[in-house]
Parts: structure tokens; sequence; C-alpha cells
């Protein structure tokens, strides 16, 4: 069986119900549950929540909600792969034999069934054990400056700071969206960002994260924008 696991707790603390919340028309997770559903990859699209209100928005979406997250698991320090790896556990229980896991963000509403699919492919080309979502920064990060209590700045790498963009490596991170892998590294805990993963690039204006009002505006924003241009 190949899953798609997206996981969306009820405690968001700096957007109150942000997996819920109504985003360009649809309740937030919606966008990521019709994504999946649409691409066709998956045998079951579920939501891991402890909350009974995402459970039912979920369902309306379009997603399965086979259990009830245990609270444990439903806290601020709860990582991603710990949700992933109990989903697969409760399926393994009901008898089920599980291949493709995906995890797939609730707050990522840029994502889309074709780069579900391209990444699918890659993962399957390249031999690897995770393919995620990434990005390029679009600023020189050996460029990058601090700031402490009393306003003072200083470059974090001063042996960088006067060299040229261009004659500095590029960086890349975490977009944020979706995580594909097999069921045996999800639950051996092999590293996501490490050596035996591969990056699936996104053009940054498809990446925002979404923690704060502020994101969420600008993402709103750059969401319309995309609609009107067909993308």
């Amino acid at each position: 069986m190949k899953l798609c696991v997206i996981p969306a707790r009820g405690g968001s603390k700096r957007i109150p119900r942000k997996n819920i919340k109504d985003f360009c028309g649809r309740p937030m997770l919606a966008w990521s549950i019709a994504a999946a559903c649409e691409s066709g990859l998956f045998d079951q699209v579920i939501v891991s929540t402890e909350d009974a209100e995402i459970a039912a928005v979920a369902r309306e979406a379009g997603a399965l909600t086979p259990f009830e997250r245990p609270r444990a698991l439903a806290d601020d320090h709860t990582g991603t792969s710990e949700v992933v790896t109990h989903a697969i556990d409760w399926f393994r229980q009901q008898g089920e034999t599980l291949g493709l896991v995906c995890c797939l963000y609730a707050t990522a509403p840029f994502v889309r069934a074709r780069d579900l699919r391209a990444a699918v492919e890659q993962l399957a080309h390249s031999r690897v054990r995770f393919v995620f979502s990434a990005t390029n920064f679009d600023f020189p990060i050996l460029r990058a400056l601090t700031c402490n209590a009393q306003g003072q700045l200083a470059p974090m790498f001063p042996e960088h700071i006067g060299k040229r963009s261009q004659d500095l490596p590029e960086a890349f991170h975490d977009a944020g969206q979706f995580y594909f892998g097999d069921v045996a590294d999800w639950l051996a805990g092999a590293p996501i960002f490490g050596s035996g993963s591969r990056m699936y690039l996104l053009p940054r204006h498809r990446v925002q994260d979404i923690d704060t009002p502020e994101d969420w505006l600008r993402a709103e924003w750059l969401f319309r924008a995309m609609r009107e241009a067909g993308e």
C-alpha cells in the first residue's frame, strides 16, 4: 500500500487553528489533501490529528482519519518522523503491507500534484532513501550578519563577507512541503537531510513558510498571483 500521511495537530500557537483556517477559499489543509488525491499516487491519504474538528474538516476535504493521534504525539516537541512512524505502525497492526510513504504537510498550499509525481519518479530512479522538496536561498548565506542585544553587527562568517555572490557556493533549504521514502527507511529512523537523500527542487516563488500572520498574508498574495497567472 502507498500511503500519504498529513500531520495536522490542533495546538498551533502563532496562528491559532492554522490547519483549518480559511486560505483563499478553502481550509488550509484542504489544499494538501487535494494535491495528494489528484496525484493518483496513493492508496490512502490520511490526516493524523488528535483534534476532532480538524478530523471532520479533513474528511470533508477527501482524506481519511482512521485513528485519533495520541495526545503524547501532539505537543510542541513531537517530531514529524514520530508522527509518520505512528501512522505506519497503526496500519501494520491492521495487517497492511506498506511500501512508499509520503509525509505531506498540512500547511503547503503551493504543493502541486505534478511535483508529487515527479518526486516519486526521482526516488525510483536515484536509488536513495528519501526525496524531499527544497529550494535555494535567494541570498548567499555565507554573507549573513548577526546582531547582538546592543545592536552591534558582525558577519557570521567573516572570512566570506567581502566575497562576491558568484564566488560563493549555492545553498539550499527544506521547502516544507513533502518527504517521500520507503516504509523501511521511515521505521529505521534514517536521516532525511543526509547523504542518502535527494532534493526535489522547487522555484522560490512556490515556497513559503507559514508560521506567522505576516507569512500567511504573503502566502495568500503569492497564491492569488499564481492563480491569476494560471500557474
